[in-house]
């Protein structure tokens, strides 16, 4: 495996090295629900620089975002349907499923089945994630919750 020194002297891990520790993470945190594991692969000066709204930009915003995931969709279950690493840069592109039972951002269980794809950029360092841009598709989450109508205007 391919392996470079950074000018701070952070060992840099080659793009399948960095693949795979994503994927460990992705199976254990979002599909098991181990919150825990985001002290172990985000560094401690780790910024989201897409938070939800009233969640840090940091480590702690994390876990409280995978929180409140696992609260509303207990059963929730993650695909990644595409993996891309290239450099220090993993992106996933991924679909989740999971039965809403539990209150999310303001919503009240609802009991309906969904299914969100999503688009997650990491910069690694050392083998630990620095930085993420996490875009969901919100917009379908609401719509399939039924809470933002999914039908079109007719046209005026």
């Amino acid at each position: 495996m391919l392996k470079s020194t950074t000018r701070k002297g952070v060992e840099q891990m080659s793009a399948e090295e960095n693949k795979a520790i994503m994927r460990h993470f992705f199976e254990e945190a979002v599909n098991r629900g181990n919150a825990s594991l985001v002290d172990e692969v985000f560094s401690p000066d780790f910024i989201n620089h897409d938070p939800t709204p009233g969640t840090r930009p940091d480590r702690e915003g994390a876990k409280q975002y995978l929180a409140e995931l696992r609260t509303a969709f207990p059963d929730l279950h993650g695909t990644i349907d595409q993996m891309i690493a290239e450099g220090d840069m993993v992106v996933i592109h991924a679909s989740a499923r999971g039965t809403h039972r539990g209150s999310l951002w303001g919503v009240r269980a609802t009991g309906k089945r969904i299914e969100v794809r999503s688009v997650t950029i990491h910069r690694m360092v050392g083998g630990k994630v620095v930085e993420r841009w996490h875009i969901p598709d919100r917009l379908s989450l609401m719509q399939q919750l039924g809470v933002i109508s999914s039908t079109r205007p007719a046209d005026t």
